[in-house]
């Protein structure tokens, strides 16, 4: 498991849990920005007697995830990050031919249509965006898709907003 930088502890938690029932040792490699977080939380499974190596911490920068996703040992790569990383994590493992599984970038826009209950849409909308300031996570949108008429409508001259419209179709 290549862990992002964003959600770390829960991130190897979900990922921990099931390998560790089946019998599965792992590898999980934090991003550079929080390793402390796994490997106190490593820590904690020496500390209730789990075999040395079944929870394995390698930290380090992009070289050191392409080290591990290149590794012959290793069966299965599970990622959540970047696209252009994904991309890079799949030609890696297609040389072993390794199971992949890629949680990839982008986020979530809120599309919103002709017919909806603005009354309804712009405060969940609103809400679902500010949570961006908490956590990063695909229900937090970083737009909104509607007919320019009716974003014309709720937010006058979108520019004064902060807003780039792309289309009006």
């Amino acid at each position: 498991q290549i862990i992002p930088w964003n959600y770390p502890l829960l991130m190897a938690a979900w990922k921990l849990a099931p390998a560790i029932c089946a019998g599965c040792s792992m590898v999980i490699k934090p991003a550079e920005q929080t390793p402390l977080t796994l490997l106190e939380f490593a820590r904690f499974f020496e500390e209730c007697g789990l075999p040395k190596g079944v929870v394995n911490v390698v930290t380090g920068f992009g070289a050191t995830g392409a080290a591990i996703v290149a590794h012959g040992d290793v069966d299965k790569i599970a990622f959540t990050g970047s696209t252009a990383t994904g991309a890079e994590i799949m030609r890696l493992g297609s040389d072993s031919i390794k199971r992949l599984t890629l949680e990839l970038g982008g986020k979530s826009p809120n599309l919103v249509f002709a017919d909806a209950n603005l009354d309804e849409v712009v405060p969940a909308a609103v809400w679902s965006r500010t949570q961006l300031l908490f956590v990063c996570s695909p229900g937090n949108p970083t737009g909104a898709v509607m007919p320019l008429a009716e974003w014309e409508k709720l937010f006058g001259l979108s520019d004064r907003h902060g807003f780039i419209i792309a289309s009006d179709e």
